[in-house]
């Protein structure tokens, strides 16, 4: 029988961790740290060609900030999905609530796998097979974790115990979850053979998923249903309301319902949980990044403009300028236009705490790239001084600008690939390749491509004022009134 699977794609996080790669409006899972790939869109990838299974377009939970590059990401895919975008963090729990809401929409009751969409699997046909398992278990409604079959006594992960084994091979009841634990107790859970890593991927029905939240958190429900039914359509994205949302609590899937589940035989769903050994990794610091990808024979990683002599076991990432190292061990170096961060292996965990003085003094390298991505293509700005900025601008095939004005700035275009068509107050022309045009302060604009190859322009702005927020917005085919 063709069973039926939705995929749940949670991309709440920042990923702090990972700076200065991974920023508040660009964060870890939309970056392709190890292959061509975001982690997003490999997450996206892992169920493509399973068997005798209908996987569904995926639902993503998101951050506002990136929805754009979301979308985007999956565009590039082929893929469509259901986005749905929450005004605030409130944790997983609240995400796999919402989402389970979108997917019995019209009286569906499918099964959910639940995945976070910045982990890595290297090994995905044992994933799928783990797949297969908790099919037939979610069907009978049971609550389905997957735990990483540890291979070191690792500190940063909470573990769970599984119990007596169930009716199908290879899958086991909960015994209970174990909080993150020192290092001597790690190394006892490891010897004694029946704890797994807490993975954070789930999977089951919708309707059992609501069930178990209603009976451990019903305010958490009643909130996610206030802010779920009068949320709104809007181009690609469904947001629900905001001020419903507030008053959600925030907790995760494990506290709110999961390790209730062996307390709470009686009322709850029946618990299940899946050994699974398939090359994953959280990637939650640079130094677990470094495990992951290939080294060469001194166990370097490298990637981008590099240059080692007599260098061991470091990671070393260039995404501008040649970065050469000599002599180094155990070593993070990860160069952007606009940071660079040197930590050893041992205290990657603690660019957390560069994140916070970033946040403190109010940095811009704590929100964005020096190169934004737009839902029309992309800029990066060059260049800025008192009263001016340079600024590179791709604009996709098809794409346009809204229709704007600055009170506080002029801008010049210089079109160095493909076509522009202009709109300048009442007039609509096109300007080639080596062509410039002028646009007046107070002046109502826009930049669109006509073309099939992407538009690239050179941008120079003039004024008093040059900030991301003095636009003016008459319309915008994006449905955007801020960015």
């Amino acid at each position: 029988m063709n069973q039926t699977l939705t995929p749940v794609i949670l991309s709440g996080g920042s990923g702090t961790r990972l700076w200065p790669l991974s920023r508040q409006q660009y964060p870890k899972q939309l970056l392709p740290l190890v292959n061509q790939y975001s982690l997003l869109q490999e997450t996206a990838r892992r169920l493509d060609g399973l068997d005798d299974i209908s996987v569904q377009s995926p639902i993503i939970v998101s951050n506002e900030e990136y929805r754009f590059v979301i979308a985007e990401q999956l565009r590039v895919l082929g893929k469509t999905g259901k986005i749905i975008l929450e005004p605030f963090g409130r944790n997983t729990a609240p995400a796999l609530t919402i989402a389970a809401l979108a997917a019995m929409q019209g009286g569906n009751d499918p099964i959910l796998l639940v995945m976070p969409s910045d982990h890595v699997i290297t090994d995905i046909s044992a994933f799928q097979e783990a797949v297969h398992k908790g099919m037939s278990l979610a069907e009978n409604g049971m609550l389905v974790t997957f735990g990483i079959t540890p291979d070191t006594p690792e500190t940063g992960y909470g573990y769970i115990q599984y119990g007596s084994m169930l009716h199908e091979p290879g899958t086991f009841r909960i015994a209970r979850f174990v909080e993150k634990p020192d290092l001597a107790t790690a190394q006892s859970y490891l010897e004694e053979g029946s704890y797994l890593w807490n993975s954070g991927m789930f999977m089951m029905r919708a309707s059992i998923w609501l069930e178990a939240i209603e009976i451990c958190r019903r305010d958490m429900l009643d909130a996610c249903r206030a802010a779920w039914q009068p949320g709104s359509v809007d181009g690609d994205f469904y947001r629900i309301d905001k001020t419903a949302f507030a008053a959600c609590p925030g907790d995760s899937i494990d506290y709110a319902v999961m390790e209730p589940l062996s307390a709470h035989l009686d009322t709850l769903p029946p618990g299940a949980i899946i050994p699974l050994s398939a090359g994953w990794s959280d990637i939650g610091a640079w130094d677990a990044l470094w495990r992951t990808l290939p080294k060469d024979e001194s166990g370097n990683v490298v990637r981008g403009d590099v240059l080692l002599h007599e260098c061991h076991d470091t990671l070393a990432f260039s995404e501008n300028r040649l970065v050469a190292c000599i002599g180094v061990e155990n070593v993070v170096i990860v160069e952007t236009s606009d940071a660079v961060l040197v930590a050893h292996q041992d205290k990657t965990q603690e660019v957390k705490h560069i994140v916070d003085l970033l946040k403190q003094r109010n940095r811009p390298e704590i929100r964005a790239h020096r190169k934004i991505y737009r839902p029309w293509g992309w800029y990066d700005s060059v260049d800025m001084g008192e009263r001016f900025q340079v600024k590179r601008i791709v604009v996709n095939p098809g794409a346009a600008l809204s229709l704007q004005m600055h009170h506080h700035r002029a801008e010049h275009w210089i079109v160095v690939r493909g076509t522009a068509q202009v709109t300048r107050a009442d007039k609509t022309f096109l300007v080639s390749e080596n062509e410039s045009t002028f646009i007046p302060l107070g002046t109502p604009h826009r930049l669109e491509n006509p073309g099939r190859v992407p538009l690239e322009m050179i941008e120079v702005q003039s004024g008093s004022y040059l900030g991301e927020d003095d636009i003016v917005r008459f319309e915008d085919k994006y449905g955007r009134k801020e960015n």
